[in-house]
């Protein structure tokens, strides 16, 4: 066995709440069924892009323990309703639930895992079945930490953003937390929620992160997420949304740091109607290895996604996006369309994309296309001749590229805050 899964065994034996809420037996099996498959390799074929034999190496300690202070100035500019988690645990002194609207309920896992009521807790009992969900599989065993975010039916919260703010700051040694997330809408409700994953620092901590979302009939969700962690950072996200009759999802993912990140976007729109509008930006920089995973499942009838995808590769970065589009049978009507567009920006990055458009019914409209490329010599030519230096040049057309994506998120106050996250990466990639 690798020294990674020896050292997350070892923290399964010191979890305080591995039985909680009547979870045990499920935590235990999600464990085993690790240590039983062990790591997936680069034969398996999810994972092709993004080989783990560096990481398997590594052993990392249990982020067990309430860590030290931060520098508030690293959350200053977030304002409230948010809750705060530092290195993986609830950090109550930095979060600020002021103004949380009647009918939204935001309460760390931890407290709903203390309270020990198995119905509050049952989104942590679901199973991940397949090999190569490893990190989902650790996730379930290990996860005694997260936001658990609750909407009453009908209540329209989308002038408040809930902001759920995760930091990583250097310790004496490389810990990793498991954090669990659910976020639910009831019928009618709608909200707004933007993600921060941020350093204070340079570390290198692993976060494996598994989100849960459910949308009631025609409830509205916008939601934001932006992963700008260190540059050492080992991160693992995946998202798991279930659209009921009438539901809207919204969402951008900026993926902007870390060393190793690997996200999973997977939407099932089981209802009627249901939509999901999803944009991101992979900004690979230096040595960074980025990798993302759509699976968007047309389910039931006249459902529709769109997604919109911009990738940049710089220095000697490796970028992966799968766009994985299935339209059942019985989905008639279905609407749906990808687009993947990136920039190589040296000759020594990589960029790797696979667009899968899978479709099973009648009466359906669905495109998808991927391009890689570099930036175009005309328009560099154009702004050259209008006395722009080079590098000012690349950066206007590179932001240009990417600031498209924004457009899903129709807040004014979150749009601009992306707007600045992204302009500052971008700045970062002119010297990366």
């Amino acid at each position: 066995m690798s020294a990674l899964l020896d050292a997350f065994a070892a923290s399964f034996d010191a979890l305080a709440a591995r039985e909680a809420a009547g979870l045990g037996a499920t935590r235990r099996a999600a464990l085993d069924a690790v240590l039983r498959d062990g790591l997936p390799g680069p034969r398996t074929e999810a994972w092709k892009y993004t080989p783990l034999r560096a990481l398997e190496r590594r052993a990392f300690a249990s982020a067990g323990h309430a860590p030290a202070g931060f520098d508030a100035a690293a959350i200053a500019g977030i304002p409230a309703p948010r809750i705060v988690f530092h290195n993986g645990r609830f950090d109550a002194a930095h979060s600020d639930l002021s103004g949380l609207p009647a009918g939204v309920s935001l309460l760390p896992l931890s407290q709903v895992l203390a309270a020990d009521d198995a119905r509050e807790a049952n989104f942590l009992a679901r199973r991940f079945d397949r090999a190569d969900e490893v990190f989902a599989r650790l996730n379930a065993a290990l996860a005694d930490e997260g936001a658990v975010l609750r909407v009453d039916a009908g209540v329209q919260a989308q002038a408040t953003t809930v902001h759920l703010v995760f930091l990583g700051n250097p310790n004496s040694g490389d810990l990793a937390w498991h954090l669990r997330h659910l976020i639910e809408l009831r019928e009618g409700a709608s909200l707004s929620v933007v993600e921060h994953q941020i350093a204070t620092d340079i570390h290198h901590h692993l976060s494996n992160s598994l989100t849960h979302v459910h949308l009631a009939p025609n409830a509205t969700l916008s939601h934001a997420r932006v992963q700008d962690e260190a540059l050492g950072a080992t991160v693992f996200a995946r998202t798991d949304a279930v659209l009921a009759r009438g539901a809207r999802y919204r969402r951008i993912d900026l993926e902007l740091g870390a060393a190793l990140a690997r996200h999973e976007l997977n939407a099932a729109l089981h209802g009627e109607g249901a939509q999901v509008h999803a944009n991101g930006v992979l900004l690979a920089t230096g040595r960074r290895h980025l990798d993302t995973r759509l699976g968007i499942d047309h389910v039931g009838r006249d459902t529709q996604c769109e997604l919109t995808w911009r990738g940049l590769g710089a220095g000697r970065s490796r970028a992966a996006f799968h766009g994985g589009i299935l339209i059942r049978e019985g989905a008639d009507g279905s609407n749906a369309s990808l687009s993947n567009k990136n920039l190589l920006l040296s000759e020594g990055a990589e960029i790797d994309t696979q667009p899968v458009l899978e479709i099973h019914a009648d009466e359906v409209q669905a495109a998808h296309g991927a391009t890689v490329g570099q930036l175009d010599a005309n328009a560099l030519f154009y702004l050259r001749s209008r006395g722009l230096p080079a590098e000012t040049a690349r950066a206007l057309l590179t932001t240009a590229f990417c600031r498209e994506t924004l457009a899903v998120i129709e807040d004014p106050a979150a749009h601009a805050m992306l707007e600045v996250r992204l302009n500052l990466a971008l700045e970062r990639l002119q010297i990366v």
